[in-house]
């Protein structure tokens, strides 16, 4: 059997980690295009520019804020005029994924500097393509991953903890998908299944977010980098870029993918529909109660949704509700990768069922 798994080139992580930032590109070339986030313009870019100009020319483009098509075509135009050596996405998830399709369709190397530890796009050869209106609308499939991942866990420690947060949502979701697809030989990002490493890395993960969740979100609210965090970091941007992508997606992200069609829940961050898509899924798969219990008490305690509510949904219909199931089994849809036949119907009632015990225990609490 064929087994397949991938990793980014480099990955390098700590306490003020972009003060060698000069060192770490220059491996690439001496010129260098660089999709900012937009609040990173406005906020951060003193604490990155000058890391990045000593010794290296960069040309910085601000990022319009949505990974569509639309935008990466308007950067791979600007880039056809700069020629540069290599490209950077600084910022959050969807600009990384932006950087890393520009460089795609560009050919060139491509460096991702995440200034938040609220995605596992930093590590992935994947971009999440949404419409201009932010409905999720196609993976992209890279044809490498990125060359380099640089991750200063000071910026994450100075950031909201909300973002922390988020993506210990998604990176909840990395055990349990990949566990579902090594029973049901599903395949990986990458079309073939994954390896006993891969598997390992994404139970690592689950591990390391129960262990030290906490004791992250403690030290990010008060701006220090710990150990706690300099693991949960890791854990949100390595051990679950990894392990989605070399383990494979599941019933979580086909949630994720069909809540994103109700825009009473787009305030929400990827990261906070994956939680609830994942107790959702752990529902729908019929998981021991222990477990569903262990991840609902581990959610209550870093503040991850558990309710409908909580995604701004208390007053959405069993129509849109609906609409969300069909979405999630969706032709194509990671949710077939489960090691059962799931219906809409199924979907739809998981959904209802998890909402209901979110709110049954948070009355007894």
């Amino acid at each position: 059997m064929l087994r397949t798994t991938i990793f980014p080139g480099r990955y390098f992580q700590g306490k003020d980690a972009r003060k060698h930032l000069e060192k770490e590109l220059e491996r690439y070339g001496e010129k260098g295009f660089v999709v900012c986030d937009p609040f990173v313009t406005e906020n951060l870019l003193p604490d990155f520019e000058p890391y990045m100009r000593d010794g290296i020319q960069v040309s910085i483009e601000e990022f319009a804020g949505e990974c569509s098509d639309e935008e990466i075509q308007r950067l791979v135009e600007l880039v056809k005029k700069k020629e540069p050596d290599f490209t950077v996405g600084l910022g959050g998830g969807k600009t990384i994924d932006t950087a890393k399709a520009v460089a795609h369709e560009a050919l060139l190397p491509v460096a991702v500097v995440p200034t938040i530890a609220a995605t596992d796009a930093p590590c992935s050869a994947l971009s999440v393509i949404y419409t201009e209106a932010g409905e999720f609308k196609r993976f992209l499939f890279l044809r490498k991953n990125p060359d380099l991942v640089l991750v200063d866990t000071q910026i994450v420690a100075n950031a909201p903890v909300e973002l922390l947060v988020s993506e210990m949502g998604d990176a909840l979701a990395t055990w349990f998908e990949a566990e579902s697809c090594m029973s049901s030989y599903a395949a990986n990002m990458t079309g073939t299944v994954g390896s006993v490493t891969a598997y390992s890395l994404a139970e690592f993960c689950s591990d390391t977010l129960l262990r030290y969740g906490v004791s992250a979100k403690t030290a990010c609210e008060n701006g220090v980098v710990t150990p706690a965090l300099e693991r949960i970091v890791e854990a949100n941007t390595l051990l679950s870029g990894l392990g989605f992508e070399s383990g494979g997606l599941a019933a979580a992200h086909a949630i994720h993918n069909g809540l994103t069609l109700l825009p009473q829940a787009h305030h929400c961050y990827h990261g906070e529909k994956v939680a609830f898509g994942t107790v959702a899924s752990l529902i729908l798969t019929d998981k021991p109660t222990e477990i569903i219990d262990e991840v609902y008490s581990f959610c209550e305690s870093v503040r991850l949704p558990t309710t409908l509510a909580d995604l701004g949904l208390s007053e959405t219909s069993d129509d849109n509700l609906m609409k969300v199931a069909r979405a999630s089994c969706a032709e194509g849809e990671t949710i077939h990768n489960e090691p059962i036949p799931v219906t809409p119907y199924m979907v739809f009632a998981s959904l209802k069922a998890a909402d209901a015990e979110g709110r049954r225990r948070r009355k007894n609490q």
